[in-house]
Formats: C-alpha cells, structure tokens, sequence
C-alpha cells in the first residue's frame, strides 16, 4: 500500500500506519505540495492524507487510478470534488467535532483584539509614539453586556453561544434552518440577517463554503451593521466580498474586522486589508492547538486506514459511497 501525504506531518501517531506500507510525505515545512508533483505521485496510491489546501477535483481523480481512501485533516471539505470521488466508488474523511471549541475561541480572541485595538495599540509602542497615558488613547468597545450576532449556528456557533453568555452577551443567530431546540437550549434568539447585521455589536461569520454563502457579506450587507460594530470572519474566506469589506472599514463605518481567513491563501503583505490600523488578519490558525491537531492527524489517519481495509470510516463525506 502507498500512502500519499500532501503536506509535512511530525507526530507520533505516524506509529499507526504498518512499517509494510510506503509512505510518500511532502517534506518542506508550512509548504503545499506543487500541483504537478500531487497528480504524479497520486498515480499509483492507495491512499492520500490531505487538507483543504490541495484541490482534488476532476482531474485529479482521473490520476488517481488506484486510490482507496481521501483522508482529510480538515472539517471542510469544499476543496474537493465529492460527486466526482463517489463516482469513483472514493470515501473521503474528514475531522469534524474536534476542532470545534478550538475555532470559536479563536473567534473571542479576535472579537477582544478588535475591540481592544490590541494591535494597534502595541505597533503604537513599537514605532516609539508613546509619550504619556491619555484619558481616550486606544479607547476601544465593551464586550460584556454587548450583542453578539452569530452567522451559522453548527457546532462551533453553539459552542461560541455559550461561551458569550458566560461573558453576559447576549447573542442572536441567523441559519439557513431555524432550530427552536437551540434557542431553547443555548437562551438565543433567531434573526434574519439584515435584522442581525442591524442589532449587533459582534457578528461571527460561521457559515461553510458554497454557492448559497458565495460573498454573502457584502457593502450592503456591512452598511447594515453599527459604526461601533466588529466583524469576525472563521469559516470561509469566499462568505466575504473582500473589496467591499476594505472600502467599509476604510470609510469607517464599521469600528473593526478580525479574519482569519481570506479568498484566496495565502495572503501576501501587499494585500489591501493589511493597510488599515482596524483589521487584525491571522493565517487560518482557527484550530491551531497543540492538543486539537494532535486529534485531527489521529482521526485522519484513523479514517485511512479503514477506509484501506475497506472498512466503514469514522466521519465520512460521502456517506452515499456505502450503498
């Protein structure tokens, strides 16, 4: 068996995979496996570990001849084309669950930073500006009593839910199906958006990538938030017209925008965005935890290496291969 894995992997659970299997690896470091590299080397495997870098599309499928199992280290799944694997009679894993609490307090990490203007306030220190305490330097928004608005209420949003009531926000959410056993539950209320995007203080986009979510905040849609308002973005950069994200914060009319994700990554230091003192910009680290990727490289290999015994995975896409 020939085990394809598109990106550098340094942990203990390679244990897992029998010392009879051939193990081909990516080895730069924080780098993506070159495209004409991926369709040769998938050619003659059996298995491929991957994540939603690598775009397994039609013609990579037409490559991999020989493939069993895909093996995502990821949630999301909207790198690849999962018609076309169940076609080819593919399984495709996947990691969900586990990443869960990780993401949404990346989410509060960055609605504080936002608010706080943390950034700004320490590049202030750095570039040498601090000459003495002032009774508005850096005032920024309050966080507990405020409105948290939630855009996807998954598992990460009812996550997040409960962790803003523990900071006595009170938090609404828009979903493309309403659940009144959440509202009940988790003490929100539903919105729609424009009536969301209007009460807010705080809105965190949680919603996946797809045609329904395609920039699905725009200059109309942000023109409906709050002066004082902050967006956060931890789900999909496409849910985010960019363009018009840069012209609202430039103008000002909204007080700040965390994103950890972008439209296409990675981003380069000449992007627009990064010229505003109100934009804090992470490199997708939404669930970048020691203990969470230790659990996300065990659950996709677990997923492997049943799906190369031909076994029923752990989490699978594409339940639909089974029938």
């Amino acid at each position: 068996m020939k085990i394809l894995f598109t990106r550098s992997i340094q942990s203990p659970m390679l244990s897992m995979i029998p010392e009879d299997y051939e193990v081909v690896m990516w080895k730069e470091e924080n780098s993506v496996m070159p495209r004409n590299e991926l369709l040769k080397e998938v050619a003659d495997a059996d298995a491929i570990f991957t994540n939603v870098t690598d775009l397994l599309d039609k013609e990579f499928f037409e490559h991999a001849k020989k493939l069993k199992i895909v093996s995502l280290m990821a949630v999301g799944f909207d790198n690849v084309d999962i018609q076309e694997a169940t076609k080819c009679g593919i399984p495709v894993g996947h990691t969900p669950d586990v990443l869960s609490e990780a993401v949404a307090e990346l989410a509060l990490t960055l609605m504080f930073a936002c608010a706080r203007r943390v950034v700004e306030s320490m590049q202030f220190i750095k570039d040498n500006k601090w000459e003495s305490w002032g009774p508005y330097l850096f005032a920024g928004q309050k966080i507990s009593g405020a409105k948290l608005g939630i855009i996807g209420m998954g598992r990460i949003g009812k996550i997040l839910a409960q962790q803003a009531k523990a900071l006595n926000m009170d938090v609404v959410y828009y979903n493309r199906r309403r659940n009144p056993q959440t509202e009940t539950e988790l003490d929100v209320e539903y919105r729609d958006l424009e009536s969301l995007l209007k009460e807010s203080d705080y809105v965190v986009m949680l919603a996946p990538a797809s045609q329904e979510t395609y920039h699905m905040m725009g200059y109309e849609q942000f023109a409906f938030m709050k002066p004082t308002s902050v967006f956060v973005n931890v789900s999909r950069g496409s849910t985010v017209n960019e363009k018009d994200l840069y012209k609202i914060l430039s103008e000002k009319k909204i007080f700040a925008a965390g994103l950890d994700v972008f439209e296409e990554e990675p981003i380069r230091k000449e992007h627009p965005l990064l010229t505003l003192d109100n934009l804090i910009a992470v490199p997708h680290i939404g669930s970048g935890t020691q203990e969470t990727r230790d659990k996300m490289v065990e659950i996709a290999l677990k997923n492997m290496l049943k799906g190369l015994n031909g076994e029923r995975l752990l989490h699978t896409v594409n339940e639909e291969v089974y029938e």
